[in-house]
């Protein structure tokens, strides 16, 4: 006999309960007036792959945030890596708090229920239909019907960056407030307004910025403040490149199936963490600080000390007479157990002298070449002075004093060869070991050094024959020592080369490798003086450019030497340099490829109109002032043309084979007198010929002609035909005519149209064209002296393009 339906019912929805449930997890997508719950556990949307999921996570007892996470491999919980939220500073209760989409377009979070205030907002609003979507990127993206990003949650980083997403100047990462606690922290991650990259401590009362380093300039430190594009993004194979030039490698470089992301952690240090597929634990492959951690500021708080042992870690102690503000939160720093009558009334004023002991900032003024005695005396008749810093300025040069009126950024530094000295009452005293305050490196002791005993002849002579026994073990351990040594030279540099890899990306190659990697040499995509360049494929499955060097007759330190110093070099607008080979008569450069080839490969393309042309004016300026003035280390050129300006993806122009020169011939540039001419006919300055000393101005001359060929579309080795007022015709050449034609715009209101590349059709801005050319004209005077330099360019072409 078959059941009733009413028994059958319960039955029937209970299943189809279950399976509604079981639809519910790991959602594809977000629609308009649709909603993820707190309560529910699958209420969580999962990325295609399944590599990142968003949905509320537990950030305390009863506590969640909306986030987003990695989540392959599967984790739950506090055991999964967060890297996005959306209320961080104000988590949501674990009953009926819901994430929804509603019918305006606008994402909200709401807190315990319908009528709780919204916590937080998307700000969006569509009167199409709307989709929230996690990409595998990891990133949250909100789209109307057409496609149009409404909101993303790239654009609003919290403390972490994901691989593609970009940090920009209306974009930066804060920390959490300690490692249990995911609020905002003291510690931010932004471009300051050089356009510099810069980690800053924002505390409750101060700020002040730790990296890049105060005491040293920007240029110093590889920094280019002039590019205002402010903008930094980390790649999927770990390397990351910064528009104020500074780039970073991490230590597994190039390692394509690894998950990757760069936090800005509680205690102040900028990590890139990287893990296997599959693994669970994250490894640090590099970090912004790490010789010297107590160098980030607010690490321990006013009147307190950091310390550093490898072994423990870091750790913080109050300043003699000093004692803890908050117990167990040193952020709070400690506070005197002592009372000054009045901080001016020099007999109630001692000071104590601190060994290796350093403070950073917070100078009431800096007294140059001064006595201890003068310093003392300052600090003394300043009410507000805590104390003072005597520190001899570089190796050898005079010491110099820095009051202080607050005692921040303290840290024991056992390289330290200064003295501090702390303002205390008269009647207060302390121990040795409250004044010494170092980290201890120590060694273990000497062993005890014995007396012969001359008065026993027997004993003398078995310690003769001892000595002469010892003496051939000596050598015969010297012999085989020398014999490893050389063996073992060549295996000792290729763990260098293996070190200097991982940390900068640089690698050296070996022939073969890049033998097979060009397919024996077959796919030519240039050639110049220097060499033949290839279309290869890297190991790693990157495609790159390898050029043959054929000239280079360097020995290989010397060819070495070069090649890793044009390997530091690292602009937006310059090639990148991947790694080399110096292998027996093979000199080999591996670069970067440019999808789009050459400028002179483009010039009379349709896809270079004017904009792009414009772009790659600034962009090769850029590139060339860079070398000329903000390398480490001086750059000339000298064969700048339209051969050597690369476009990338964007057609973006990237100035290539900078430094072949030194490559080919170093030893022989003294002064700056170059052996022979260098550069293409055309292009050359006439400095070459003029017997003078070779500067930077012979790449500024050859940049002018490169403007005047690409907006004018005539070549500098070509003549042009011109006809004179009295009707006669002759050949004259570019420059010449150039000017001569701008002269004619001047004086008579010629058409520009005379001048321009009949390829634009008109489809450019006449202002900016005309100082363009203006530009080109002023880089080509014969007289150096009258030539800009390529910073002056820069300046020159980007303020008429703020002004249009």
């Amino acid at each position: 006999m078959a059941p009733p339906f009413s028994l059958l019912l319960p039955l029937f929805l209970f299943v189809f309960l279950q399976s509604c449930r079981l639809s519910t997890s790991a959602l594809p997508s977000l629609a308009k007036r649709a909603s993820l719950s707190v309560e529910n556990p699958d209420d969580v949307l999962v990325s295609p792959s399944g590599a990142f999921s968003a949905g509320f996570f537990p950030v305390g007892v009863n506590a969640y945030s909306f986030a987003v996470w990695f989540s392959d491999p599967p984790c739950s919980g506090a055991k999964c890596t967060p890297v996005w939220m959306a209320n961080r500073q104000a988590p949501v209760n674990g009953r009926r708090s819901t994430f929804s989409l509603l019918l305006s377009g606008n994402l909200v979070l709401t807190d315990a229920g319908d009528a709780a205030p919204v916590v937080w907002s998307s700000g969006t609003s569509s009167p199409s239909a709307a989709e929230l979507r996690l990409n595998d990127t990891g990133n949250l993206v909100l789209t109307d019907d057409s496609g149009v990003v409404l909101w993303q949650s790239f654009d609003s980083p919290t403390d972490t960056l994901l691989p593609q997403q970009p940090l920009t100047r209306n974009t930066f990462l804060i920390s959490a407030r300690s490692r249990y606690n995911c609020s905002t922290g003291f510690y931010k991650l932004y471009f300051d307004n050089n356009n510099v990259l810069c980690l800053v401590f924002d505390g409750p009362s101060i700020s002040s910025v730790y990296w890049p380093v105060p005491w040293a300039t920007y240029y110093d430190q590889g920094r280019f403040s002039y590019s205002s594009s402010r903008i930094a993004v980390l790649d999927p194979l770990g390397r990351f490149q910064s528009s104020d030039s500074y780039a970073l490698y991490t230590s597994d470089y190039g390692v394509a199936a690894m998950q990757r992301r760069m936090t800005l952690d509680f205690d102040g240090n900028l990590r890139v963490y990287s893990r296997e597929p599959g693994s669970t634990s994250w490894a640090v492959t590099w970090e912004a600080i790490s010789s010297v951690p107590c160098f980030i500021h607010g690490l321990c708080g006013n009147n307190s000390l950091c310390s550093y042992d490898p072994a423990k870690g870091r750790s913080c102690s109050c300043l003699p007479g000093y004692v803890p503000k908050v117990p167990g939160d040193w952020s709070a720093g400690c506070v005197p157990d002592f009372t000054f009558s009045d901080g001016c009334v020099a007999d109630e004023i001692r000071f104590v002298k601190l060994l290796y002991v350093e403070f950073d900032g917070y100078d009431y003024n800096v007294i140059f070449n001064t006595t201890l005695e003068k310093c003392r005396q300052t600090c003394l008749s300043l009410c507000d002075c805590r104390g003072f810093q005597y520190s001899r300025w570089g190796s050898g040069g005079t010491f110099n004093c820095f009051p202080k009126i607050e005692l921040l950024n303290g840290h024991n530094l056992p390289s330290f060869t200064g003295e501090f000295f702390l303002k205390v009452p008269k009647n207060k005293t302390f121990t040795e070991d409250q004044l010494v305050k170092r980290t201890q490196y120590t060694c273990s002791p000497s062993p005890e050094v014995k007396v012969l005993d001359r008065s026993k002849n027997g004993g003398m002579s078995f310690m003769l024959w001892f000595a002469c026994v010892v003496g051939g073990i000596e050598i015969v351990v010297v012999f085989l020592v020398w014999f490893f040594l050389i063996r073992n030279q060549q295996e000792v540099t290729s763990a260098h080369q293996t070190y200097l890899h991982a940390a900068t990306g640089f690698k050296r190659f070996t022939y073969g490798e890049l033998k097979k990697a060009t397919r024996n040499f077959s796919k030519e995509i240039g050639r110049g003086a220097g060499g033949i360049v290839y279309k290869a494929i890297l190991p790693d499955d990157r495609v790159s450019a390898v050029k043959v060097l054929s000239n280079a007759t360097t020995g290989e330190a010397d060819f070495l030497s070069e090649a890793s110093t044009i390997g530091r070099v690292n602009h937006m607008n310059l090639i990148e340099m991947w790694g080399y080979c110096a292998e027996g008569k093979h000199r080999l450069l591996v670069y970067e490829f440019m999808e789009h080839g050459s400028l002179a490969q483009n010039l009379s393309s349709p896809e270079l109109h004017w904009k792009r042309r414009f772009d790659i004016a600034v962009g090769t300026a850029r590139g060339l002032a860079y070398l000329h003035e903000e390398c480490l280390e001086w750059v000339l050129h000298c064969d700048v043309k339209p051969q050597n300006i690369l476009l990338d993806s964007n057609y973006q122009p990237k100035v290539a084979d900078f430094g072949l020169s030194k490559l080919m011939d170093r030893g022989k540039v003294k002064n700056s007198d170059f052996s022979r001419i260098r550069g293409t006919r055309g292009y050359m300055a006439p400095d070459w010929v003029s017997n003078l000393p070779i500067t930077s101005k012979v790449d500024v001359y050859s940049y002018g002609i490169v403007m005047l060929e690409m907006v004018t579309g005539i070549s500098p080795t070509t003549s042009i035909h011109s006809l004179e007022s009295g009707g006669d015709a002759k050949q004259v050449r570019l420059i010449p005519w150039a000017r001569n034609k701008m002269k004619e715009l001047g004086r008579t209101g010629s058409l520009l149209e005379e001048v321009v590349d009949p390829a634009f059709k008109g489809d450019y801005d006449p202002k900016k064209m005309e100082i363009l050319i203006e530009v080109a004209l002023k880089c080509v005077e014969d007289d150096k002296n009258a030539r800009p330099t390529m910073s002056q360019v820069v300046e020159m072409l980007l303020r008429h393009e703020n002004d249009g």
